[in-house]
């Protein structure tokens, strides 16, 4: 079974979302300590492949309609 464009795309923003809030609750004094930019490259990362995703997900079904 496949998993649809559209599950995925809601799974990575999901993600990109915990990734942000990790990296809020650990900038302790200043945001500009290894760990804090680590996690939200990681979400900048994760926002970036929903999107993706998400165009997929609408340009499978736009094509799909103009078959019909």
């Amino acid at each position: 079974m496949r998993t649809s464009p559209l599950f995925m795309a809601f799974l990575y923003f999901l993600m990109g979302a915990v990734f942000t809030y990790i990296a809020v609750q650990s900038a302790n004094e200043t945001i500009w300590n290894f760990t804090t930019i680590i996690l939200a490259i990681v979400a900048t990362f994760d926002f970036a492949v929903a999107i993706r995703l998400f165009s997929l997900h609408f340009r499978i079904k736009n094509s799909k309609n103009d078959d019909k």
